[in-house]
This record gives C-alpha cells, sequence and structure tokens, in this order.
C-alpha cells in the first residue's frame, strides 16, 4: 500500500503511517488490531486464514485462536460494524476473515489537517473497547462545561456508561492540557486512603513520605492536566478530599470524575447522565424510525457483532424496541443482553426477559434502575453453563484487572493450558460480561465494578470466596516473587510495565491474607516478595506499614521463620522514616542474616546500618560496617556491590577526616563504574552508585584545595541527578556537593541559584529532609549578604551540621559571642571528630580573639596551629589556608610579619587553581598587605 490511502465507509487506513482516520479524527487503534486491519483491507473481499491473520499480528510468537477472536471483536466495536447499515468484517467459521465492504484507494493521499494521535507519555487512556453511542450531546455539554469549571461530574446509576462518557471526554481533551490527561481507576481499591497515592502512582510521581497529599498537591502546583477519577462512589469521602485540596492547591489541574452520587465538593458541577433514549411501543413502528433512537443503535451494533446476518426490520423492530424498554435504556444492560439473539434469537430474548426483569415504567428512579441493572447481570449469569459460571464467579476476586495466566490459575486449577482459559475470556468478552483491554502484546481483561459486585456475591453465596481468594494470594505471591529475582536484572520501566499494574490484586490478595479467614503465612511471603515494587513505585509507608503487619504475624508464631523476618526487618528499615526504627530493624535483619549465612542480606542491613549512623552524625560509628561491607563484597563475584563498598568506605572517609582515602575509594567507582550496571539502586542500598560518588567527591576536591575541578565535578553531578529521573538523585546533587562547594567558593550567585532548584524541587516531589537543607542554605547565603536577622537556631541533629559555622559566625557578628563560643563547643563535640573540626577550631580562635580572652592552653593562636595541624592530618588543604589566614592575620596585627608571611604562603603556594574564589582572594590580600608593610 505504500503512502496509499484506502478508504471505506466512513475511514481511511494509511498503512504508512499506520494510522486510521474516521473523517479527519484519528482513531487510535491497538497495533494488533492495526495489522489485522491492514491484511484483511489488502485482501478485501477474499477469505484470509487464521494462521495468516495471527502470524501477521503475532509474529514468531504462539498465541491461542481465542486471542485472534478477542482482537476481531473489539476491532468491529471500534468500526461500529453493523452500525447504520455498515458491514465490514465477516467471519468464515472454520477459516478466518474476511472484509467485505467496498474499498477505495486513494493514492498519495494526505490528511488535510495533518492529524496525530497524543503520544502516550502525554496520557494513559486505553483505546476503546466500544464504540460510543448516542452520547455526542453529553460529551459536547461536558466539553464545554469543563471549560469553565474545574470539577466536573458524571454521575448516574451502574451501567448507565459515565466511564464510557468519561473516557470520550478525555480523550478530546488531551490538545487542551499541557501537563496531559490521566486517568485514575479508584475501583480497586479496598482502602479509601490510598486515592491519592493512586493519583501519585498513576503520574509516575515518587512521593517518600508517611502522608502523600502534600507532596501530591506540591507536585501539581504548577501544572496543566485533567484528572479522570473514575468509580468515586466506594471512596467518595476521600475522592471528595482529594478534589476539595486540588481545586485550592493546584490552580490548573482539572477534575472530571463519574460516580453514582456529587461529591459534594464547592465548585463541583454535577452532569447526571441518564439511559439512551428508546421509543415507545408502538405497532405501526417502522424499522427506519426505530433505528433513529441510540438505545436501539447500540442494541442492532452489538447484535450484528456476533450474529453477522441480523439487519433491523418492520418486523421485529417492535421486538427490539420492547427489548430496550425493558432494559429501561442502560448500555451496560444492552450489551448484557444483545449477544444472547445468537442463541435466543430476537422473540426468545424477549421473553426471557419478560420473565425476569422487573416491570419497566415511563419514569425510573436511579435506585430501581439499578435493580434493573442488578437483575440484568443476574440474568445473563443464569444463562451460562455451570462450568462457565464457576469460571465467571471466580473471575470477581480480582481487582484492578487480570491476565489469561492469571484467570486460568485462580479460575480453572488444575488446568494443563491456559487455552480454556482464553476461550472463555473471549466468550465472556463477546457476552460484554467482562472487558477486554488489546492494546499490548498479551491481552488484559477486568470486571466492570457492576459485575464483580455480582461476581463476589455469588462466590460468597455458594461459600466459595475464601477458596477462590486463596487461590488468588497464592498466584500473586508466585508473580511477586518471581518479581522480586527479577527487580535487579531487568531495566527498570520495563520490569513495572510487567508488574507495577498488579498492584490492585497485590493489595487485594494481603488484604484476605491477614483478614480472620486469611492465611498469616502466605501474607507473610507476598509482603516480603512485593517489597521492590513498593520501593520502586516509591509508596514508602504503604511497604512499612505492610512490613509491621507482617512482623507482627510472625511474631505470634512459636518458631517464627528467620529468613522471612530478616526479610521484612530489611524491608522496615529501608521504607521508614523513622531512624530509631531504622537503625532497630537493620540490626536485627544484620543478625539473623549472619545466623543464615545470607551474603545478600548482610549487605543489605550493613548499608543500612552505615546510612543510619552517618545521617545520624555518628561517623566513627558508622565507619564499622562500611569496612565489613566493603570487605564482604570484595569477596563475592558482583562488581557492582565492591564499588558500592568502595563508595561507602569513601563517603566515611571524608567525613571521619580523611580526605587522602575518600579520594581513593571514591575515584575508583568512578574509573570503574563500566563493569557494573548503572542503575538507582534504592531497593537494596538507598542510594544512587555513580551519582553519590561524584557527589562526595566533589567536597573532598575542594577540601584538598581543588575548588575549580570541585565546582565542575558538582555541575555534573546536578547534571546527571537531572537526567537520572530521580528526585533524590538530584536533591543529593545539590545539597550535598554544588550548593556547599559554591558557598565555600564565595559564589553566593551560583549558591543562591543552586538552593533555588532545591527549594523548588524538594518542594515539589514532597521530599522534607531536603526541603530542610534548603531552607538552610537559604539562612546562610542571607548572612553572607550581611542579614545576620535571617540566622537560624543552631541544630546539632541537623545532617553534617550543615550551616552550623555561618550560624556561629552570625551570632559573633550580633555581638553574641558567648552564645557563638558556646555553639562551636557544642559543635566540636557532636562532630565525632570528623571533617569539620579544623573549622570549628579556627573559628572558635576568632570568636576568642574578639572576646580577647585571658591566655591559656586554648588561646587564639594555640586554636589556630591546633587547626592548621589537624587540617594538615586530615589532607584539608582549604581548611588550612583557612586557618593559616586566620593565624597570618593574628601575627601580622602582633608586629609577626616574617611569621605571618612564612605560615600563610607556604599554604597559598601549594594551590595550583581557584586563585578567583574568596579564600584565595582573602589570602593574597594578606600576603599583598604584608610584603608591601616590608622595610
Amino acid at each position: 500500500m505504500n503512502g496509499d490511502a484506502i478508504s471505506f465507509g466512513p475511514f481511511r487506513l494509511l498503512a504508512a503511517q499506520r494510522l486510521l482516520l474516521e473523517g479527519d479524527e484519528p482513531v487510535r487503534l491497538g497495533s494488533r488490531a492495526f495489522d489485522i486491519l491492514a491484511i484483511l483491507l489488502e485482501h478485501a473481499g477474499e477469505v484470509v486464514g487464521k494462521e495468516q491473520l495471527i502470524a501477521r499480528a503475532w509474529p514468531q510468537t504462539f498465541v491461542e485462536e481465542s486471542n485472534l477472536k478477542i482482537q476481531v471483536s473489539a476491532l468491529r466495536r471500534v468500526l461500529g460494524d453493523g452500525q447504520k447499515g455498515h458491514r465490514y468484517i465477516v467471519t468464515v467459521p472454520g477459516q478466518g476473515y474476511y472484509f467485505v465492504a467496498p474499498i477505495r484507494l486513494e493514492e498519495s493521499f494526505q490528511p488535510a489537517s495533518s492529524p496525530t494521535i497524543a503520544p502516550a507519555q502525554t496520557h494513559n487512556l486505553p483505546f476503546a473497547v466500544t464504540r460510543m453511542i448516542g452520547r455526542e450531546d453529553a460529551v459536547a455539554a461536558l466539553l464545554s462545561r469543563l471549560s469553565r469549571d474545574r470539577l466536573v461530574t458524571i454521575a448516574g446509576p451502574g451501567g448507565v456508561g459515565k466511564t464510557t462518557v468519561a473516557l470520550a471526554v478525555a480523550e478530546r481533551s488531551i490538545a487542551s492540557y499541557e501537563h496531559g490527561v490521566w486517568l485514575v481507576d479508584l475501583a480497586p481499591l479496598s482502602d479509601p486512603r490510598l486515592a491519592p497515592s493512586a493519583v501519585a502512582t498513576v503520574l509516575g510521581l515518587e512521593i517518600r513520605s508517611e502522608d502523600p497529599l502534600p507532596g501530591l498537591l506540591a507536585r501539581l502546583r504548577d501544572k496543566r492536566m485533567l484528572l479522570l477519577l473514575d468509580n468515586c462512589e466506594h471512596v467518595i469521602e476521600e475522592a471528595a478530599s482529594l478534589a476539595a485540596a486540588l481545586l485550592t492547591r493546584a490552580p490548573g489541574v482539572a477534575i472530571l470524575t463519574t460516580s453514582r452520587e456529587p461529591l459534594g465538593v464547592a465548585g463541583e458541577h454535577e452532569h447526571r447522565l441518564g439511559p439512551l433514549g428508546f421509543p415507545q411501543p408502538s405497532a405501526t413502528l417502522t424499522a427506519a424510525e426505530a433505528a433513529g433512537f441510540p438505545a436501539v443503535q447500540l442494541f442492532v451494533e452489538r447484535v450484528t457483532a456476533t450474529v453477522e446476518d441480523f439487519n433491523l426490520n418492520d418486523s421485529n423492530a417492535p421486538l427490539v424496541v420492547e427489548i430496550c424498554r425493558r432494559l429501561d435504556g442502560l448500555p451496560l444492560a444492552i450489551e448484557f443482553a444483545a449477544p444472547r439473539v445468537a442463541a435466543l434469537g430476537i422473540e426468545g430474548l424477549a421473553t426471557r426477559l419478560d420473565y425476569t426483569l422487573p416491570l419497566s415504567g415511563a419514569r425510573r428512579a436511579t435506585a430501581t434502575r439499578q435493580r434493573t441493572m442488578r437483575a440484568v447481570v443476574g440474568w445473563s449469569y443464569n444463562l451460562l453453563s455451570g462450568e462457565e459460571q464457576q469460571f465467571f464467579r471466580a473471575l470477581g476476586v480480582f481487582a484492578g484487572g487480570f491476565t489469561v495466566g492469571a484467570a486460568s490459575a485462580v479460575a480453572t486449577p488444575g488446568a494443563t493450558s491456559s487455552i480454556d482459559a482464553t476461550d472463555r475470556l473471549a466468550d465472556l468478552s463477546a457476552k460484554s460480561l467482562i472487558v477486554a483491554d488489546v492494546s499490548d502484546a498479551e491481552p488484559r481483561f477486568r470486571l466492570l465494578d457492576t459485575t464483580r459486585a455480582y461476581a463476589i456475591e455469588m462466590l460468597e453465596a455458594r461459600s466459595e470466596r475464601e477458596r477462590i481468594a486463596r487461590r488468588h494470594a497464592e498466584y500473586y505471591r508466585t508473580l511477586f516473587e518471581r518479581a522480586e529475582a527479577e527487580s535487579m536484572a531487568r531495566p527498570a520501566a520495563e520490569w513495572l510495565a510487567d508488574y507495577a499494574g498488579e498492584i490492585g490484586n497485590l493489595r487485594t490478595a494481603l488484604d484476605w491474607a491477614f483478614s480472620p479467614d486469611g492465611d498469616r503465612s502466605i501474607g507473610v511471603l507476598l509482603t516480603a516478595a512485593a517489597v521492590p515494587v513498593w520501593m520502586r513505585l516509591s509508596l514508602l509507608e504503604e511497604c512499612r506499614s505492610r512490613a509491621k503487619q507482617a512482623l507482627c504475624a510472625l511474631g505470634e508464631k512459636r518458631a517464627p521463620n528467620l529468613r522471612e523476618e530478616m526479610r521484612l526487618q530489611s524491608a522496615l528499615g529501608a521504607s521508614t522514616a523513622t531512624a530509631p526504627e531504622m537503625g532497630v530493624a537493620f540490626t536485627k535483619a544484620l543478625a539473623i542474616a549472619e545466623s543464615l549465612g545470607d551474603i545478600e542480606h548482610q549487605l543489605r542491613a550493613l548499608s543500612g546500618l552505615h546510612y543510619y549512623h552517618t545521617g545520624s552524625g555518628r561517623y566513627r560509628t558508622a565507619l564499622p560496617f562500611a569496612q565489613r561491607f566493603l570487605d564482604l563484597a570484595a569477596s563475592g563475584s558482583q562488581p557492582y556491590d565492591r564499588l558500592y563498598g568502595e563508595r561507602t568506605m569513601g563517603v566515611t572517609k571524608h567525613f571521619i577526616g580523611d580526605q587522602i582515602s575518600a579520594r581513593r575509594h571514591l575515584e575508583e567507582v568512578l574509573t570503574h563504574h563500566a563493569i557494573a550496571d548503572r542503575r538507582l539502586d534504592f531497593i537494596r542500598f538507598r542510594s544512587d552508585l555513580l551519582g553519590s560518588a561524584r557527589v562526595f567527591l566533589a567536597r573532598v576536591q575542594w577540601l584538598q584545595g581543588y575548588p575549580d575541578q570541585a565546582a565542575r565535578t558538582a555541575e555534573t553531578s546536578v547534571e546527571e541527578g537531572r537526567e537520572s529521573g530521580h528526585a533524590i538523585s538530584l536533591c543529593l546533587a545539590l545539597a550535598l556537593a554544588a550548593c556547599p562547594v559554591a558557598l565555600w567558593r564565595g559564589d553566593l550567585a551560583a549558591s543562591t541559584n543552586y538552593t533555588q532548584i532545591l527549594l523548588e524541587h524538594s518542594r515539589v516531589h514532597s521530599l522534607r529532609l531536603w526541603n530542610e537543607f534548603a531552607t538552610r542554605f537559604q539562612s546562610v547565603i542571607a548572612i553572607k549578604a550581611g542579614n545576620y536577622a535571617k540566622t537560624a537556631e543552631p541544630n546539632f541533629s541537623f545532617p553534617f551540621l550543615t550551616g552550623l559555622t555561618d550560624v556561629a559566625e552570625a551570632l559573633a557578628r550580633a555581638g553574641r559571642t558567648p552564645e557563638a563560643l558556646a555553639t562551636l563547643e557544642l559543635a566540636i563535640e557532636h562532630s565525632d571528630g570528623g571533617w569539620i573540626t579544623p573549622e570549628f577550631l579556627r573559628l572558635k580562635g576568632e570568636f576568642s580573639l574578639s572576646q580577647r580572652a585571658p591566655g591559656g592552653a586554648e588561646t587564639p593562636e594555640a586554636l589556630f596551629r591546633q587547626a592548621l595541624a589537624e587540617a594538615h592530618e586530615h589532607g584539608a588543604l582549604s581548611w588550612e589556608l583557612r586557618a593559616a589566614t586566620s593565624l597570618a592575620r593574628l601575627l601580622r596585627d602582633r608586629g609577626r610579619c616574617s611569621e605571618a608571611i612564612v605560615c600563610l604562603q607556604s599554604v597559598y603556594d601549594r594551590f595550583t587553581e581557584g586563585f578567583a574564589t574568596a579564600d584565595l582572594t582573602a589570602a593574597k590580600q594578606i600576603l599583598d598587605d604584608l610584603d608591601s608593610a616590608r622595610p
């Protein structure tokens, strides 16, 4: 077909662009449905065999024939096959399919407006599984309302088509929202508190806090997007609170919701969706007249999908109208009933409905319609065979969708293959009892909330729910154990694509396992296996609470499983933000791992304990954990683990003041990182290996007297943090490298810029610790600019004592020297003999000098010389320069100019770069003054 277009009915297919147009509007088709349509058009009027179609749509892949049936069914619905007299695809039993509509070949066709389908990253809307009928006015009204109001709720009874209309509105709104249109299905949630997390997960937002709502609001504050919150009724209060908060705090976010009742939020506009219109019964009603009503149009289209020779005529029109009336015009009820014409015929269907459904009337209340919908589901269910009913009931246990493999394992236990399950799913999809999503390589299925509720009711009525729930939990235990095994071996995006969508089933399985009738042993195993998914999705509080729940269950056993306790303690330590809880969890995990000889979890626990003690400022306490990690990793065969051990030792050596060793360890990582895969390993070791190594190398470079190299390394770390797309990596680079290095260099412009980025980024991602860093740097910058009113209170628990020296200086310059000295005394006590001690000693000397303190062991000169000696011992040339500058100034003022020159010049001459930085400029000025003062 090359660049030509094939036209049929209102459609054009452009094969080269893989584009289907209806008029001038693009139609979104899954890749396999597109391939099937393309080959049918290429052979229009000929029978195309099933094997040929499968080979085209699934090249080099074995799939069951039922997959083809599902795809063709979905394709017919998208095309509106059978609607308005159009007939496109006909089934040839036992052979295949052929395309029957007339086609036209248009050479070198160019669309008038060059339409394109919005890229997937701007939305997550599914491909349409049914063709919307009779709702164009509602969609137009809702689009108009959304242009004026930010919260619109489509309300109505179950089965009235709220989601179908909402998806159509969302689809047509994609171009109107800069940051996309996003569907958040709340139906799978069993815990209403998870609603904000569900939104964050869909948007791919990393929110590492116990309460995700503030972080979510911060991330969306400057966004222009549309959120479609689908199926709100069972979490109505939480959905209302979320919507109200978004309206207040995220002015560019519009919200479209579907619910059986309005949210009741100020500013909400309710659009009440009614049934599809149908004509009043009349003996003289013609087929043409009946076909003008949307309920009849929908019924005819759905019947034609399974009965290809069906036509609406004057003879059967009254019966069709009566069926639509009996179904109260509810689209989902019509979807359920129409496929039964294949088995019962129009008259048989009308008769069955007459006996099984409640009496319909001209005016129907919502509650009555809801009973009608339930009755239709029950009627359709009763028409299934016993085996089909059993299979359908079992599907009710799934939350958020399922695959063929999952359905086979849970609903058809003992089956030797998934062929039976695929066939049954295809049949149930054709009967509209389940919905098939055919956009991916493997179809995924789900039950609508109405049918799922009925399936669960039937499970309970037959006392089957516990047995099916157990199978469900065991299946997902196995699945998440496989996910855990693959979590470090596969690319993160690919891995998440396979497993993140099962979070609803994970929650459902855990809820059952830890219920009074559940099996806690399954829950414990499933919790441990699911940790990588929670960590990758940044659902830390969920991980923490589930780990504690599982540990509590383990504690109830007389002989708890030590291996599972180890894994859960490790998960608790990795997911908690509470320091004592982290330390206790990792200590327990390490003890068990050592007793079991489990190297992997020893490494995880050692890394966690190092992180815990370093973050608490106990650098010398952290050192043995770093050394044990390195020794253990070096004895293994994983290059990544050994390099991570080098990084850990480098960080620790930096903090305890051994900059020479620190640089050697950190450069070892950067030199040999190519032999390890470059990944953000926050599941095992809570860190980015390369990013954090570069961050601390920048600090070491400045301390060693290479301020220009330090600035370049810090900037590189910031660029890599941005490129990683990982929020914490960028915050780490800004807070621990770029901001402090800029301040040490005396570059207020750069430090201000970096601090502003850190402030915004940490606020947007709701990263409280890193936001506190930014606030601290703001205070330091104000102090450096001479605004001592911005002085923050000394905080000895703040990581790495950031900004404490500047706070002390501000206190002294504000005339509060005794407080400044007391601050430094406490700082020295809290510094663990670490990297910043020389600077504390120097400042103590400066403050003592300003107080004209009496002589003794800690005279200003003695303190300066002690600072000089310790800085030299640490390999911290930059601290040496500051100490030498203070000492030279003191000696000069006391008339000992020759000593001052010797002291300062010997340090200054060891620098090879950075001569425009503040410290070197100040030292040079003193040397020039001393030189000019010589006789």
